[in-house]
């Protein structure tokens, strides 16, 4: 019988020991960015109230959004935010951006109000945050995009949220 059979299952095993004894590694799923709340000021600026979740199963440090903002089929508007966000596994938190939309954005705003609390615009939010997920050393960049619609918000005048 060969005697170094057992001495390699031995070390084989305690390899496997050593390994198990580490802290699991969370699994880490890119977030998701949408709009929570548009509030058109005046003089045409509009507040935007960015809702950044985390679908990890462990905390993220967020640092950075870049990304456009599309409302129905016109132009996009760029967006580009600092983050000092810390958020725990599947929560949520906002970030504020204020921005100067185009006229046909606007337009496209004001014929939505017109309209009353039942009517809707499609948005399209895409672009790339970036985060630190706990247990790791490097930020990632995680691509983003989503596609949903903003409605007045009934007794509050020029503000529209998404559902």
């Amino acid at each position: 019988m060969n005697r170094s059979l057992p001495l390699r299952c031995a070390i084989v095993a305690l390899m496997l020991l050593v390994a198990a004894c580490g802290p699991a590694k969370k699994s880490v799923f890119p977030p998701s960015v949408t709009l929570q709340e548009v509030h058109a000021k005046p003089g045409g600026v509009w507040h935007i109230v960015l809702r950044l979740r985390n679908n990890s199963y462990g905390g993220m440090s967020f640092t950075n959004f870049q990304g456009q903002l599309r409302v129905g089929d016109l132009g996009a508007v760029l967006l580009d935010r600092k983050l000092d966000l810390d958020i725990p596994s599947f929560a949520a938190d906002v970030a504020n951006v204020d921005i100067l939309p185009t006229a046909d954005m606007s337009a496209a705003l004001a014929a939505l109000a017109a309209r009353g609390s039942s009517g809707a615009l499609p948005y399209t939010l895409s672009g790339s945050v970036t985060g630190l997920p706990e247990q790791e050393k490097k930020p990632r960049t995680f691509e983003v995009h989503g596609n949903n619609w903003i409605s007045p918000v009934p007794g509050i005048p020029d503000t529209y949220r998404s559902p």
